[in-house]
């Protein structure tokens, strides 16, 4: 096949034939530029060094240092020119440092790969996303104390299979999330101090003979140590995986809480009334405002959990030590890592603007036989009757109830006695939604002044 026919089968988007192909393929400066500052601290912390071991005059030091600053402004300032055939943000940096400074420019690679420089780069960006993260953590959680605090009393449904079951609070709703979201912060903080070590001095997989100084280069980029193996620093990448895990499993919590705002703010629920800054209109029904933030988070997991699976599959096969491969590891950190930084701010924008409709709620909490469990404990309480059989007289209770068509508290004490003459007045204390979960005191429980002890506990933990 000649070099015509391949390039017809390209449909031309590869005019130049094989050698554009291959530049295409092997450059990554279209998406590792975001790895610039990175890039240039990790550098600027290597030429310091350099000089601090005798390696490189302090003279070519300062201004490999100096050059490297001017290098970053001109990126954060939208003036740099990136070239796809100098690869890689370390290229495209080392070679505008050449023209900045000249000569000294080429010392700053001395004593280093680019296999432990991007190792070190990327190390660097997925902490800082993890800071980030953690942040907007943070944030989130905030929101939901403030919700949890306002409504620590109002009564609503709690569910299981998304059937009533026993009346909750708002406030022990919201606090559920404030404890999975914790978890989250947990997961990432765990992910963070196991990652926190520097690859840089490794070199391309087996250290260097140069006299380096790695504690320093460590401390200097504010790990805690360097890697102690040069084979394991270059090659691994847990630490973008656990990155990856921990935003999954926080992407899902999102979705969890982002789906029940969907049903929630239905004009069957109407629980909530989320702001018209995190909903839409229709183009064709007036009546309609669509939770669109809420179900957009919904699918942001596909997003997070895709980039997941995939770098395990990029890193299932590799032998040690560094293999091209491996360039595919950033696309899809850095696309789980802007989705799940912009699901986190629009769950807290929502959380914090959302409105509950305490009528709405209280009605659904008294609806469906929801103090039925109460009525079953009493029956245990009172009378010393075996569970089994209270539950088996709730159940007659309720039978009787929905063929009334009213619910449990609604039945005379004739009624009940019916069902079972034991049963005295005193019952009726126990049926109402707001007796009910305020009688659920053990610890973690719904009970109002369980809800507002952990509130306090976990605003003096947050400060």
């Amino acid at each position: 096949m000649t070099n015509d026919q391949s390039n017809a089968m390209w449909g031309g988007r590869f005019a130049a034939g094989p050698d554009a192909i291959m530049e295409a393929i092997n450059a990554s400066i279209s998406f590792d530029q975001r790895l610039a500052a990175q890039d240039i601290a990790g550098s600027r912390a290597h030429a310091a060094m350099l000089a601090a071991t005798g390696i490189i005059s302090d003279t070519d030091s300062q201004a490999i240092r100096e050059g490297l600053l001017t290098v970053l402004s001109e990126i954060e300032g939208g003036r740099f020119a990136f070239s796809t055939a100098l690869e890689d943000i370390h290229m495209n940096v080392e070679a505008r440092l050449k023209e900045v400074i000249g000569e000294p420019a080429g010392r700053l690679h001395t004593a280093r790969s680019r296999n432990d420089q991007v190792a070190t780069d990327f190390r660097l960006w997925v902490r800082d996303q993890i800071d980030a993260a953690l942040a907007g953590l943070e944030a989130l959680i905030r929101a939901l104390l403030a919700q949890a605090e306002a409504g620590a009393d109002w009564v609503m449904p709690g569910f299981t299979h998304l059937q009533t079951a026993q009346p909750v609070t708002w406030g022990h709703y919201m606090m559920a999330y404030v404890e999975m979201f914790a978890r989250d912060m947990g997961r990432f903080a765990d992910a963070r101090a196991r990652m926190n070590e520097c690859p840089l001095g490794a070199a391309a997989l087996a250290g260097t003979s140069f006299p380096i100084d790695r504690h320093m280069t460590a401390a200097a980029l504010g790990f805690d140590r360097p890697m102690a193996n040069s084979l394991d620093a270059v090659s691994d990448r847990d630490f973008a995986l656990e990155f990856l895990g921990a935003a999954s499993i926080c992407a899902m919590h999102l979705s969890r809480f982002a789906e029940e705002l969907v049903i929630w703010s239905s004009a069957q629920f109407r629980f909530v009334t989320l702001s018209d800054r995190f909903s839409t209109g229709s183009s064709i029904m007036p009546q309609k405002k669509n939770p669109d933030a809420a179900e957009l988070i919904r699918a942001k997991i596909g997003r997070i959990m895709g980039a997941n699976v995939a770098l395990m599959m990029v890193m299932k096969g590799l032998p040690l030590a560094y293999s091209k491969d491996m360039q595919e590891d950033k696309e899809q950190v850095f696309d789980a890592a802007d989705s799940l930084m912009l699901a986190l701010a629009a769950m807290e924008g929502m959380v914090r603007d959302m409105h509950a409709n305490r009528p709405a709620l209280e009605a659904a909490a008294a609806s469906g036989f929801s103090t039925a469990t109460d009525l079953a404990d009493w029956l245990v309480r009172a009378l010393g009757m075996p569970f089994r059989d209270a539950h088996h007289v709730t159940g007659r209770l309720v039978a009787l109830a929905e063929a009334k068509g009213c619910d449990l508290p609604d039945l005379t004490l004739a009624d009940m006695q019916g069902v079972h003459a034991g049963i005295g007045a005193a019952v009726f204390d126990v049926l109402g939604v707001h007796n009910s979960v305020a009688s659920r005191v053990s610890y973690g429980g719904t009970a109002p002044d369980q809800v507002r002890a952990q509130v306090a506990r976990w605003k003096e933990r947050l400060g």
